[in-house]
């Protein structure tokens, strides 16, 4: 006999830790099964997933294929120790190793992991065992994870402010988020202000990262989110990281690309830094690589910084790091990527995805301040009247209204699965299956018209 979730949710409030996110939302949603954008509650109920488990679940939700790979791996070799090898492995190391050399013209290797943080973590040693330095640049509004490594490369604070002192944390650099310049500057006009500005930290030894004597800078990489996540999905200009990329090249840093949300089509191309033309030195890489169904992470270097001599047998370890089950589904991913053309479908759903915001803008201008994005990474910034000043509690209402479902629409009352982000808490970040329909965009956008109506009464 089932439990009921009111049992279950007394169990949750005296066994499972809060540690998590579940209490971001409260009271916290049960969720009972899944499937292409959909997500269905203990009731019957049906939700709308614009957000698609951060882009995990970027082949929709139960996707049959992968769903089979998976099932036939456990009928055949469903658990290995990570110190023998199995085919899959092999394989799908060297499908995203070619995919690298195809893209970025660069031969490498792939090491794998279990999570996105995990395998930030494996770059950082990486980047210390080549460089010999242990400080690194990162974006303000950045996103890397909550490992301890990571968090002290991820710009917020309130991921490191309960665990002391972190004397390797990054040097946070302002991204090129032209809607909120930092500097105050209206792109084109601005001549890549932020880029000149980072430049210049090199102009001097009083600068603090530069010593021009030796030649040399105090940090060994700088991690990029080509468009950024948790920050909000920021689209910098197309000619930002090729700028970058030759001040770094000059001063011998690294190049550490977090591919984890926006990595396997997410912005259209397979890896998003190829929108910009600019070539990394590590690739991170998670999430999407197995459409959710079994944790699978790694990383990709330059051939210069990973081979064998250089990063020998036990150099980084995890017990899970090249499980069977996420090998051979992220196996069957990048079979998926090479004979379906995602990049066409995505910027082509992605176009329309975008049209639809951009008129719901021009319904809407004192709810939406700013619309925007690459491929199927679209953004919407709530904002007071004024259309700039962010407005997060009218965000929060939205999101909460929209999970707590029962949203009157032409195809019954339907709720609507969100994800707020952005450095104001005000941006929905947009990460849609890439199988969803025109009727379900037209749809997302009656759901918004509704919860706008609802929530912002008494503004």
């Amino acid at each position: 006999m089932d439990v009921s979730e009111k049992a279950l949710l007394k169990k949750e409030k005296k066994y499972c830790s809060w540690g998590d996110t579940v209490h971001y939302l409260e009271p916290p949603k049960f969720f009972e099964r899944c499937e292409g954008s959909w997500l269905t509650d203990r009731k019957g109920a049906k939700y709308l997933d614009l957000q698609m488990w951060y882009s995990a679940a970027s082949f929709g939700y139960a996707n049959p294929r992968l769903g089979a790979a998976l099932k036939k791996q456990i009928d055949k070799l469903p658990q290995l120790a990570c110190q023998y090898l199995h085919g899959e492995k092999v394989e799908l190391a060297e499908k995203i190793a070619k995919s690298m050399e195809r893209i970025f013209g660069q031969k490498g290797r792939v090491h794998f992991n279990v999570g996105g943080s995990q395998a930030v973590e494996d770059s950082l040693k990486l980047v210390r065992n080549h460089t010999g330095k242990n400080l690194v640049f990162a974006f303000m509004g950045g996103y890397h994870g909550r490992t301890l490594g990571a968090s002290a490369i991820t710009s917020s604070y309130r991921y490191r402010r309960r665990y002391g002192h972190f004397s390797d944390k990054a040097h946070f650099v302002p991204y090129p988020y032209c809607f909120r310049c930092t500097y105050g500057k209206k792109y084109p006009d601005c001549g890549m202000y932020c880029v000149k500005q980072f430049e210049k930290l090199f102009e001097t030894e009083y600068n603090g990262v530069w010593d021009s004597k030796a030649g040399v800078a105090e940090y060994g990489a700088f991690y990029v989110e080509s468009i950024q996540g948790t920050g909000g999905y920021v689209i910098p200009p197309k000619e930002y990281f090729p700028a970058l990329k030759k001040i770094l090249v000059r001063h011998k840093i690294l190049l550490v690309d977090d591919e984890i949300q926006m990595g396997f089509h997410r912005a259209g191309k397979l890896w998003a830094l190829a929108q910009f033309d600019t070539r990394p030195d590590i690739v991170v890489f998670g999430k999407a690589l197995t459409n959710g169904l079994n944790p699978l992470s790694g990383i990709w270097a330059r051939e210069e910084l990973i081979h064998p001599k250089a990063f020998p047998p036990g150099s980084t370890h995890s017990t899970f790091s090249s499980n069977t089950l996420g090998t051979a589904v992220g196996l069957e991913v990048m079979k998926l990527c090479e004979e379906i053309d995602y990049e066409k479908i995505v910027m082509q759903k992605g176009k329309q995805f975008l049209d639809r915001l951009k008129a719901l803008k021009k319904r809407h201008p004192k709810v939406i301040g700013h619309v925007d994005g690459m491929g199927l990474a679209l953004r919407m910034e709530i904002c007071r009247p004024d259309g700039y000043t962010p407005d997060r509690e009218l965000a929060d209402r939205i999101f909460a209204e929209g999970m707590r479902g029962g949203i009157p629409t032409s195809r019954g009352k339907l709720g609507l699965v969100l994800d707020v982000g952005g450095y104001y808490k005000n941006v929905f970040t947009i990460a849609p299956a890439f199988d969803i329909t025109e009727d379900e965009m037209d749809l997302a956008v009656e759901l918004f018209e509704a919860l706008f109506k609802r929530c912002a009464k008494g503004k």
